[in-house]
């Protein structure tokens, strides 16, 4: 295989991984040629101990938590490991200070964390309650009670608002010209007026900002939502032990509550780990609050697990679930509206005069944690988040958010390096949890901008990169020979670089860094076998042929004494791999070729496809075959879902019926015009050799029974409607008189199936019309066809993972405009809001990555 080549010869292959010790040593040329064992190990690998401890308050050099706050940008709130998805593409490798401290002086080298423009041009703003500021911008008061309200502004002429969305000059000229809206009386309660659209802030068209480590001049927000309150159990339900019921203090009934809700989680509440875990917790926290007693006051000693019983309030979870969901429309609508109302003030924040949306206002409530893959700490209890934990990062001449009565803030500071408005620490791990600006919002798609920039700029570089790490894979140093063969694995095959983990307190996943000796078996004569638990404990297996070089390198890496739990690049970790990176190009981290590679691979597929005539479902089922080949490269993996072979049944019962639909226009063909038989000929007109009797009279029964319960609901539809209204409700004999339908048709099914023939239906029924529908029907059941080969295609595969974080958008919308498919066919709304950069940038439908 060569290294030298260009981005666009490597191989489709895969993903994953964490790290090891470091130090140079000379290795002479025979040794080199020792051949290992070819056999995989079974073993558990050895615990490490760990880099990534977190202290609150005193400072950590290792510990990637204990980063200044300007430099722990996350797209996530919980603090990601350094090749996580959502991490920032570099970091600094200086001694970080805690996040306690409120003045933070470093300057950030975080990607992710630098806007790339000045914020839009300052707006004029209305109303009394505005005051200007000392640095021209006018600002709301801000009310930790009342939402953030946008600025009035004068609408702009129609002609203006479409030259606006062309160019930047068109946009500066329609501002220019304002149009006076007709007066509206106004409205008795000033929080309901409607607000006017605010102007979109089009930070890819902005100046670049002088001092980009400053992300904002004024911010006001109303700080975050907390957990609401646990509302005890009714006095009848309680917690069994031993066969007797036991009374609990409110927090340790919280805890009990926890568990017997998620009895019918079998997966979780039959782990041994979950089980051991949760009972030492719940055991602390009876002894926390007084103990337990019995229905006379006794003190009862909950000792064993095994007979404790939960019973009771899983029945109660479970009627009260059930209940929620028979809740009528106007019940739900009602509370949403109350819901709704209550976040209201959170879900917005004043970012440099600027409305921005919060992605996370809302703190967790507390539950028992669950955790991905064999999680050690699964099923411990995760504590409610207090207003004493959490600290308020806010601007100084901003109203700070009021705590609830009796309580205060952690601490309050105004750090305009950092772009969280809130963070605290969570329990289980020592994490820390941040409240951040939601997706669409400027910052974080200049976050996402850079990324992918940095990895179109790692195009410049690779082949360099290339030469140098294959002029490496010889080196007589082993640490310089280990980090080629590394690097090598990370741009063939897509691995994450790894890192160290603390196995005690974390689930046991690795990456490239940190393969052990049983992760990689060798075949001769140049082919590799990787087996290991990668992120997310989603396991990594391929077999892979790979470079002569490579191949004899990982067989002296595996060389004896090493065994089962040593590591393969025991010379090797990811600070030292990603500085030696940083050499090439700032900020370059090997995280940034598995965005370079799944980005230039997808590019590369895009261009292979042609351009014709097909329908839009071909053409989408074509951008998912090549989205599918970079998840795989990727190894963005899923488990089958158990609906899976659910959903592909109702699938084909859907093809099925417009098959049965198809069969029905046909004979009704024949009884409008029994000539079209010897015209068209008898195969034309024969069924679906799909469809069997059985199928046709249980597809014909459920026709019948969906047209009754269509009557029934929009009998009760209208009966709920007029008693609203204060009108008497219809009579039952009217829906009695309705559902002759329903009837009707049954008897129309009977006759057809012993006549074999069909009556045409419908007003003016014409053999053209019919043929249109057929025609429409075949389209129906192509499209719902390629919609299965897709679903199969899917089923082991994430699709939405490559797309959201690997691939870059511009070349979705590229391949969108040059195929004449709607984006809306591979971005949600919420990823159009996310990707509005991508959307409105690129202008050029020959862009290339």
């Amino acid at each position: 295989m060569s290294s030298s080549g260009s981005e666009d010869d490597m191989p489709l292959a895969r993903f994953n991984r964490r790290v090891s010790g470091g130090m140079n040593s000379k290795v002479s040329s025979d040794a080199m040629d020792i051949d290992g064992p070819l056999t995989n190990g079974s073993a558990k690998r050895k615990s490490r101990s760990s880099i990534n401890k977190v202290n609150y308050k005193d400072e950590s050099e290792d510990s990637d938590d204990g980063q200044p706050l300007a430099k722990r940008q996350r797209t996530r709130t919980m603090v990601p490991d350094d090749d996580s998805d959502d991490a920032p593409l570099s970091k600094s490798t200086k001694a970080k200070k805690t996040p306690a401290e409120k003045a933070i002086k470093d300057e950030s080298d975080s990607d992710d964390d630098k806007p790339l423009a000045k914020p839009a041009a300052k707006r004029k703003s209305t109303g009394s309650a505005l005051t200007k500021k000392a640095n021209g911008v006018k600002k709301h008061e801000s009310d930790s009670d009342v939402p953030l309200k946008k600025p009035k502004k004068a609408a702009a002429t129609a002609k203006a608002k479409a030259n606006a969305t062309k160019t930047k000059a068109a946009a500066t000229k329609a501002k220019a010209t304002p149009v006076k809206k007709a007066a509206k009386p106004e409205s008795k309660d000033q929080s309901e007026a409607p607000e006017e659209a605010e102007e979109e802030y089009e930070w890819w068209n902005a100046p670049k900002k002088e001092d980009d480590t400053i992300k904002w001049t004024t911010l006001e927000h109303n700080g975050v939502l907390l957990a609401p309150a646990y509302t005890p159990l009714p006095s009848h339900v309680k917690l069994h032990y031993d066969g007797k019921p036991v009374n609990l203090h409110v927090e340790a009934e919280e805890v009990a509550w926890f568990f017997g809700s998620m009895l019918h989680s079998t997966h979780n509440v039959e782990n041994p780990v979950f089980q051991k875990n949760f009972f030492t917790d719940f055991k602390e926290t009876i002894k926390q609050t007084g103990g337990a007693t019995d229905r006379h006051g006794n003190k009862v000693d909950i000792k064993e697990f095994s007979k404790l019983d939960f019973t009771k309030i899983h029945e109660y979870w479970h009627t009260t679930n059930e209940a929620r969901k028979a809740r009528s429309a106007a019940e739900k609508k009602a509370e949403k509206a109350e819901k709704d109302k209550v976040e209201a003030p959170f879900m917005f924040c004043k970012w440099d005069g600027r409305k921005e949306k919060v992605g996370n206002f809302r703190v967790e409530p507390p539950s028992l944690f669950r955790g991905r893959g064999e999680h050690p700490k699964t099923g411990k209890v995760k504590r409610r988040v207090m207003p004493e934990q959490i600290t308020i990062n806010i601007g100084k001449e901003a109203k700070v958010p009021e705590p609830p009565p009796g309580h205060k803030w952690k601490a309050v500071q105004h750090d305009n390096k950092a772009t969280w408005l809130a963070m605290w620490q969570e329990n289980i791990n020592g994490a820390y949890k941040y409240v951040m600006l939601a997706a669409n919002s400027a910052i974080k798609g200049q976050s996402d901008f850079k990324k992918f920039e940095k990895a179109r700029e790692l195009k410049k570089h690779i082949d360099r990169i290339r030469r140098d790490y294959t002029r490496d894979l010889k080196s007589e140093v082993m640490a310089d020979r280990q980090r080629a063969t590394a690097v090598y694995l990370i741009d063939k095959l897509a691995l994450r670089a790894g890192n160290e983990k603390d196995t005690e307190n974390e689930a046991e996943t690795v990456g490239c860094c940190s393969l052990k000796y049983e992760h990689v078996t060798l075949r001769e004569p140049d082919t590799v076998i990787f087996d290991f638990l990668g992120k997310d404990s989603i396991r990594y297996y391929d077999e892979v042929k790979v470079d002569k070089q490579v191949f004899k390198n990982l067989k002296l890496f595996k060389k004896s004494p090493k065994t089962t739990g040593d590591d393969i690049f025991d010379r090797l970790t990811t600070s030292q791999l990603n500085k030696h990176l940083s050499g090439y190009m700032p900020g370059l981290t090997a995280k940034v070729f598995r965005t370079y590679n799944a980005s230039i691979t997808m590019a590369r597929l895009l261009k292979e496809l042609k351009g014709d005539n097909r329908p839009i479902a071909e053409k989408v089922k074509l951008y998912n075959d090549c989205n599918r080949q970079v998840a795989i490269l990727c190894n963005h993996k899923r488990t089958v879902g158990a609906s899976h072979e659910q959903q592909m049944e109702k699938l084909g019962d859907k093809i099925k019926a417009y098959q049965y639909k198809k069969w029905r226009a046909k004979q009704m063909i024949l009884d409008l015009d029994s000539k079209q038989k010897k015209k068209k000929g008898a195969e034309w007109f024969a069924m679906d050799p799909e469809l069997t009797e059985e199928w046709i009279l249980e597809h014909q029964e459920q026709l019948v029974e969906k047209e009754r319960e269509n009557i029934q609901k929009k009998f009760q539809k209208e009966n709920e409607k007029r008693a609203a209204e204060g009108e008497k409700p219809l009579p039952d004999k009217e829906l009695k008189e309705r559902l002759k339908a329903a009837n009707e048709l049954q008897a129309k099914f009977k006759k057809e199936n012993k006549s074999k023939k069909v009556a045409a239906e419908g007003r003016g029924v014409t053999v053209e019309k019919l043929e249109a529908q057929i025609v429409k029907h075949d389209t129906q059941i192509s499209n719902l066809r390629l919609q299965a080969e897709d679903r199969e295609g899917n089923k082991e595969v994430a699709l939405s993972t490559s797309k959201l974080n690997y691939i870059d958008p511009r070349l979705t919308v590229v391949f969108a405009r040059k195929f004449d498919v709607p984006i809306e066919k591979f971005f949600s709304k919420t990823l159009r809001e996310k990707f509005n950069w991508a959307i409105k940038s690129v202008e050029d439908d020959d862009w290339d990555f």
